[in-house]
């Protein structure tokens, strides 16, 4: 269709009759994604709330529609790249915002982190120096006085206020860590996601990223999950998928529109949790929404902060 048909498509939604403004939106979402500048355009011209609404429903519909298109996708070709999967649970609320844009803003942190972070350095000491980065230079941390804002797991929000949850913010420092050639990796504890750096040099040990990287041995996680009356299975201490990092961001992204009465946003959510699969099953919520709920803090026990 030209430009000109198009825009007469889109103006034929005011049209009286029922049935042909239903027709209109049937052969709207027909075309796809790329009439969402004329729609967009349609609202800008548009002094009718009414018309506007309609257009903006059209348009989310589109746009979530390509959006389960590309998470299915993504996890048919491995769901390997983390960041491309956390971009798409981001382009949920934020469609504009582009994977470069994301790739840049952590480029800038990377560089920085890079002239801090040596490969001769102990691994503690790199965790450290990756922790006087991030927290001391750039001041990211927990967003405790607004835990259950969506905005905390979208990472582009994350990247700008500096505040997020205990996911997003592991996302962050794992993807710097992982560039800098540092073997971190995400661990899918309960009511607190973790990292766990797994090398050769020394045993295994964890990263508290939402307490400002704070290091936790093995003994520790033991402690933590006595707590929470947890049998110690190897889920809780071992690296995890991209994919289970991805469906934890979408759980935590469903309870806040859940805890907001947003129902329709949680209930498309759970839609793009059904793209992914059922993930292995085990007697815990891993999400952090569930943490706060259930233990009164996002933290557990690990509250000791970190000696840079």
């Amino acid at each position: 269709m030209t430009n000109k048909e198009l825009k007469a498509l889109i103006s034929l939604l005011d049209d009286e009759d029922p049935g042909v403004v239903e027709h209109v939106q049937r052969k709207i979402v027909e075309l796809g994604e790329t009439i969402t500048p004329f729609l967009e355009e349609a609202w800008e011209e548009s002094l009718d709330p009414d018309h506007q609404k309609k257009l903006e429903d059209l348009i989310h519909d589109l746009q979530f529609e390509a959006l389960l298109r590309r998470m299915k996708a993504w996890k048919e070709e491995g769901a390997s790249d983390l960041l491309y999967g956390m971009w798409l649970v981001n382009t949920y609320q934020y469609p504009d915002v582009s994977l470069e844009q994301l790739k840049q803003t952590l480029a800038e942190l990377y560089y920085e982190a890079w002239v801090n972070v040596r490969p001769e350095m102990h691994p503690y000491d790199q965790v450290k120096a990756l922790n006087h980065v991030l927290f001391k230079l750039h001041h990211f941390g927990a967003n405790t006085k607004n835990f259950h804002a969506p905005a905390n797991s979208m990472l582009n929000q994350v990247l700008e206020s500096k505040r997020g949850n205990p996911l997003t913010l592991c996302v962050i420092y794992m993807t710097l860590a992982q560039k800098l050639g540092l073997p971190v990796y995400g661990v899918n504890l309960p009511n607190l996601f973790i990292l766990t750096f797994k090398g050769d040099v020394l045993p295994q040990f964890y990263i508290n990223v939402y307490n400002r990287g704070l290091i936790l041995s093995k003994s520790d996680i033991d402690n933590y999950l006595l707590q929470l009356n947890l049998n110690p299975i190897d889920i809780f201490y071992e690296p995890c998928e991209p994919i289970d990092i991805v469906r934890r961001a979408l759980r935590n992204l469903s309870l806040s529109y859940e805890k907001l009465n947003e129902l329709e946003k949680a209930t498309e959510i759970e839609k793009l949790l059904d793209v992914l699969g059922v993930e292995p099953t085990t007697s815990h919520r891993t999400s952090e929404e569930a943490g706060e709920d259930e233990e009164g803090t996002e933290d557990g026990d690990f509250t000791d902060e970190e000696d840079e």
